[in-house]
């Protein structure tokens, strides 16, 4: 019988086990930590019976990911639920751009910006479980819709900064950007708004949902999944060298392609071991969890209402932001990311003392502490947040790479999403899942189509390896 190895028990490794099991391979996860999820795990950090996600936690991506789909996580025990408001953006003035799941209701709310918003995703999201699966592959290859694809590519091409020049308010402008900045790139350079467009897209389509019960939840469900197909996962396993490995046919690596380079040393070919010693990771998150007696006193009224709610005043402010932290500065008044999941999923919360998840958009390996700068962040559309802080905690850059070694400096995407690195993945080739050794693979976020709790760089890397075994 074939046989295969997966390291790392994150979604991508998990769904590369999964897709192997599948196919009759006998699957062994090998996950170093003691608990599996990778950037999914949850847990009751600052009190008992608050959770919070450790790392990601608001998933249009995820929701509408065709794989997930596929194996039906519902039946496993995984639940999906959606805030009254996807996203607001609040600006000094007390206005906000505000996201419904509904391209409708979003552009009417922009006013003189309805038009464009219309245009930009209509039609795309209509499409969007057509040009989806091309969306979530390697780039550089033969679409299979090219013509959907175009719809929403050639806006996607174009620096974030140029397309919001095309709006004419505000709110409508720092709504697109707040969404734009998960990229962790300056806000100027091309290709820089397609991760904006790719999340608003998916999120129109599917909604900005959480897992009920915690990111955890996804995969725990996996996890079941894989275990139905005769699959397993052993944790507290360090893989520190080949010699670690049982023997396998097939080997995935849910790993960062540095600490790929340092395991499989000199069994991969020079050129290869070269592409990924030089691989580059983008700035860092700083996230502090806190417990907040009746919520968050937010002036805007709708961010009373949205499962996220993005800090960063006017699309000017975010985009110097975020070209100092990639020039490794640290902003006065970094773009903060606040994650409200209870509203959706009551059950996190504690009588009245709710969870709120935030971080903090940093240089990479940022040494200092960020906490007051998020607090202020809040203070500023949140005045008397602070007196309603009843406990917190923190996780530096540092504390991120040793929670999840793929997080290197803190980078959550792991790996910098310049242009090569966005196109090709970790190295110049049309075939990024391959390592150049027999047999082995590469899964993790720094392959297309990157980072997510979508499982599909998995996928891929594991369907890529079918393929070479037949």
């Amino acid at each position: 019988m074939t046989t295969a190895t997966v390291v790392g028990s994150g979604p991508n490794g998990l769904a590369a086990a999964i897709t192997l099991a599948r196919a009759g391979v006998e699957v062994t996860v090998l996950e170093a930590a003691d608990t599996i999820g990778g950037g999914t795990r949850s847990s009751e950090a600052i009190l008992p019976g608050l959770l919070h996600d450790h790392c990601s936690a608001i998933h249009p991506m995820a929701v509408g990911s065709p794989f997930l789909r596929r194996i039906d996580l519902e039946r496993y025990g995984l639940r999906w639920a959606w805030p009254e408001l996807d996203c607001v953006h609040p600006l000094d003035d007390g206005t906000a751009g505000v996201l419904h799941r509904s391209v409708a209701e979003t552009a009417t709310g922009l006013g003189a910006d309805e038009r464009l918003w219309r245009t930009l995703f209509e039609r795309p999201v209509v499409d969007y479980d057509v040009f989806g699966t091309d969306i979530m592959r390697p780039l550089l290859r033969i679409p299979r819709h090219p013509i959907r694809l175009a719809r929403f590519g050639i806006p996607a091409t174009a620096p974030a900064a140029l397309l919001a020049r095309a709006f004419r308010t505000e709110a409508g402008r720092a709504l697109f950007g707040g969404v734009a900045a998960h990229a962790f790139q300056p806000l100027e350079r091309p290709l820089s708004a397609s991760v904006g467009l790719g999340i608003l897209t998916a999120g129109h389509r599917y909604g900005w949902a959480v897992a009920v019960g915690g990111s955890q939840r996804i995969a725990d469900s996996m996890v079941a999944v894989l275990a139905d197909h005769g699959g397993k996962v052993e944790t507290g396993v360090r893989v520190r060298s080949v010699a670690d490995l049982p023997p396998s046919d097939i080997t995935i690596w849910d790993l960062a392609p540095t600490a790929l380079a340092e395991i499989l040393a000199d069994r991969l070919p020079a050129r290869i071991s070269r592409a990924y010693h030089r691989f580059r990771y983008g700035p860092g998150a700083f996230k502090v969890d806190f417990a907040v007696d009746g919520g968050i006193p937010w002036i805007t009224e709708a961010a009373h209402r949205a499962g996220t709610v993005h800090l960063g005043g006017s699309f000017a402010e975010i985009a110097a932001g975020e070209r100092d932290i990639h020039a490794g500065r640290m902003p006065q008044r970094p773009f903060v990311l606040v994650g409200q999941q209870y509203l959706a999923d009551p059950q996190r919360s504690a009588g009245s003392v709710h969870p709120v998840w935030t971080y903090a958009h940093v240089p990479n390996g940022y040494t200092g502490d960020a906490t007051e700068a998020i607090i202020a962040q809040i203070e500023r559309f949140a005045p008397g947040f602070r007196d309603r802080v009843v406990g917190l905690t923190t996780r530096t850059t540092t504390e991120f790479a040793d929670y999840n070694p793929n997080y290197v400096g803190g980078n959550i995407m792991t790996g910098a999403k310049n242009i090569p690195q966005l196109v090709f993945g970790p190295r110049k080739t049309l075939q990024p899942y391959d390592t150049g050794l027999a047999g082995h693979y590469l899964c993790s976020a720094a392959t297309p189509p990157g980072p997510g709790a979508h499982g599909m760089c998995g996928v891929n890397a594991a369907e890529r390896a079918l393929r070479r075994l037949r």
